[in-house]
């Protein structure tokens, strides 16, 4: 063999070694290894206005999720995970989850026509939590609610909040809990003319509901102090009684009132009672609080308010004030806004901050009312009410600015899963209404046509 054949082998030889060397599978497989897998539980959402409620707005902004927690916020500059899943939100704006304060859905059914103050009732063992109302709520960007009891007695019972998880099948599945371990909520306490009936044993008057009240508080006090004498001792002990317990939370703290009252006297009434057995109070509805600004800032109860676009109805709301929640604000109040779904509908929520700033709010104001203020107001503030690193994954996607009404609800999201997203063909009946969305709120009448009625 030629050396010139020789030399042409050996150039053969050298590339193809060098060819090998950069194609071959376990280097592929090296370079490949360096890339991490997608993690599912991360997602980043680049590109929104964000409005993180405890912060400037954040214009092309970035929202990290990991599992059920917000783990960054910031501006583009803010770093991603490398096993995220990037989500482009450009042109949307991000809020916090919204909270009400004060909402009926759930087929709510607390205490009856036996006795007006009936502490002993828990609302969470009468809701349905397939109940359509839920559906509503998440399409109008709602993730926390107070379920409360009706305001026909001075105490109708116990309050639940809850979380609007996805995929829920019972109370236990969206009650938030306490550190120790127990669902959280408050007591729902009136007055003025829902529990004045003049009938035995309702009052007839609002001194005498006044005074009812506070018997039955004394009785809580005198209960919790032979529970102390006791010491320990199941001897001393008194007999349980289940209205008292839930009265000595509210004594010690644990339970917050949320008082249902429009007019100013009554208003009046209830920081009265409040202070008088130091009991932690929100005020509710307080149609007529602008006339008693000053008391009520000097009380320092907070207020969970309601605007209407159409108010009437009830005699006490007729000096409903749209100027409330700016005056409240001016004040130093801390103001919530509310639905009393279906007073207002949860999937018109949005349009109630609205009015607010209409009427003189500010907007940083008006939005802390649907998110953080009512967050405050349920002592969840340390989990939920503002895109704050360490809280819960609770968020909105909206189409645009909060307070337009051409803005839609397009995404929310529980504790890191989408729960609601208005592309979704069911999701979108819910949003909109029509035949379907209403599928549990057929009347329902016992026995009618059956054969133990005779056919009737």
């Amino acid at each position: 063999m030629s050396r010139r054949r020789i030399a042409a082998l050996v150039v053969l030889f050298a590339i193809a070694t060098v060819l090998v060397s950069v194609w071959s599978p376990s280097d592929a497989s090296e370079t490949a290894d360096q890339t991490p897998p997608i993690n599912p539980q991360v997602r980043a959402f680049v590109g929104a206005r964000i409005l993180p409620v405890d912060g400037d707005p954040i214009d092309d902004g970035v929202l990290v999720v990991d599992g059920k927690k917000i783990v960054a916020i910031g501006d583009r500059s803010t770093p991603i995970p490398a096993d995220a899943t990037v989500v482009d939100v450009s042109g949307k704006t991000i809020t916090p989850g919204l909270i009400c304060t004060h909402s009926h859905v759930g087929g709510i059914g607390g205490a009856d026509s036996s006795a007006p103050i009936q502490p002993d009732v828990r609302i969470s063992d009468s809701l349905n939590v397939l109940d359509s109302g839920f559906k509503r709520a998440v399409a109008g960007g709602l993730t926390t609610l107070n379920i409360m009891p009706g305001s026909g007695h001075l105490l109708s019972g116990q309050t639940v909040y809850v979380k609007l998880r996805n995929d829920a099948s019972t109370i236990d599945d969206i009650s938030i809990l306490d550190d120790r371990g127990l669902p959280m909520g408050g007591v729902k306490m009136a007055n003025g003319t829902n529990s004045i009936r003049g009938k035995k044993p309702f009052p007839g008057t609002r001194g005498k509901s006044a005074a009812l009240v506070r018997a039955y508080y004394i009785a809580a006090e005198e209960y919790r102090d032979r529970i102390l004498a006791a010491d320990g001792d199941p001897e001393k002990m008194p007999p349980r009684h289940l209205g008292y317990e839930a009265l000595v939370e509210v004594l010690e703290g644990r339970k917050i009132v949320h008082h249902h009252t429009h007019r100013h006297d009554d208003i009046m009434t209830v920081l009265r009672i409040a202070k008088e057995f130091g009991f932690r109070v929100v005020l509710h509805h307080v149609s007529e609080g602008w006339k008693v600004i000053d008391e009520i800032a000097a009380a320092k109860a907070p207020c969970s308010i309601i605007l209407l676009d159409s108010p009437g109805g009830k005699q006490e709301a007729v000096d409903l004030a749209m100027r409330t929640g700016g005056l409240m604000e001016r004040a130093g109040i801390n103001v919530a806004f509310h639905t009393d779904d279906w007073i207002t509908d949860s999937r018109l929520f949005l349009r109630m901050a609205a009015f607010g700033v209409r009427a003189g709010m500010s907007r940083a104001a008006a939005l802390r009312a649907l998110t953080l203020s009512g967050a405050e107001m349920l002592d969840l503030a340390d989990r939920s009410g503002s895109l704050t690193v360490g809280k819960d994954a609770d968020f909105v996607i909206m189409s645009g600015d909060p307070f337009s009404v051409y803005t839609k609800v397009l995404e929310t999201w529980v504790e890191g899963v989408r729960v609601f997203d208005r592309s979704n063909e069911k999701d979108h009946l819910y949003a909109v209404g029509g035949f379907g969305a209403g599928h549990d709120q057929d009347p329902y009448y016992c026995c009618f046509g059956s054969e133990a009625n005779g056919g009737q």
